[in-house]
């Protein structure tokens, strides 16, 4: 029965830390590129978002300690409205009364830019509209909060529950952030870089010293011949330049028996 080895691969450390080192040129400047294409983006090609909240009073002046008590109302109740509030009726007849045809928004997509908050210990119910638009976010926050009252009092027979605060319109986007974006653009990048010159590091197998023969051949090594640019030359040199002297040396020994 045959028996195969299972090859496993060594990652050496510090062969990646000097990989990278010598590509350091190369990650800077993909990591600022990444960093000014985030930034022109976000500022040029994103659409600004902007957002307008509303709050309404969760509780009405039927709700007592007693029925406090026996429904336990406080978070659930909250979780009703908040049901409501986003239901298919109160969305559709939000868009009918803001004269909002179906073919340019359902009531899924506006429900898609409605979010619902509870702050901790209160009976306060915020609701944010989020648009492109902030004179139309407010519109929509408000006319939401109007119609999901009186539909809250309709099913739930019972006061309408209280506007406390209706939306204003805003005047700085809550998105995109130009400097988060650029940051994560240059971040995106030094990781892009790094990750291929650490997978080219990697797969790299070709020897290209004695230590590579050991690590993938499994031989040791018994002689190491060095070879340097030029080297063949100056041993012709060295060779031509004795057989100058030599030859020199007899001229010279020529001459002197002459005389």
């Amino acid at each position: 029965m045959k028996k195969y080895d299972t090859d496993e691969m060594e990652i050496d450390l510090k062969e990646l830390f000097f990989a990278l080192k010598k590509k350091l040129w190369l990650i800077i400047l993909v990591a600022l590129l990444s960093a000014a294409g985030a930034g022109l983006y976000s500022k040029f090609v994103m659409v600004p978002q902007y957002t307008s909240t509303a709050m309404m009073y969760v509780l009405s002046k039927e709700t007592t300690l007693t029925s406090l008590a026996d429904l336990q109302i406080g978070s659930q109740l909250t979780n009703d409205y908040r049901v409501l509030v986003t239901s298919r009726p109160v969305l559709e007849q939000v868009l009918e009364n803001l004269g909002i045809s179906p073919d340019y928004m359902n009531y899924r997509q506006l429900r898609n830019k409605i979010t619902i908050d509870n702050p901790t210990d209160t009976r306060i119910m915020n609701i944010t509209v989020q648009d492109a638009n902030p004179i139309d976010a407010k519109a929509y926050v408000d006319e939401i909060a109007s119609t999901a009252s009186t539909y809250i009092a309709e099913i739930m027979e019972m006061t309408p529950p209280k506007i406390v605060e209706e939306g204003e319109v805003s005047t700085i986007p809550i998105s995109p952030s130009v400097k988060r974006n650029t940051a994560l653009g240059a971040l995106a990048g030094c990781v892009v870089v790094c990750g291929i010159i650490v997978l080219l590091t990697v797969m790299n197998d070709t020897i290209r010293d004695e230590d590579d023969i050991e690590k993938y051949l499994e031989l040791s090594v018994l002689a190491a011949v060095p070879l340097h640019g030029g080297g063949v030359k100056e041993v012709a040199d060295a060779e031509e330049n004795g057989h100058k002297s030599r030859k020199k040396e007899t001229v010279r020994g020529k001459n002197h028996g002459q005389k």
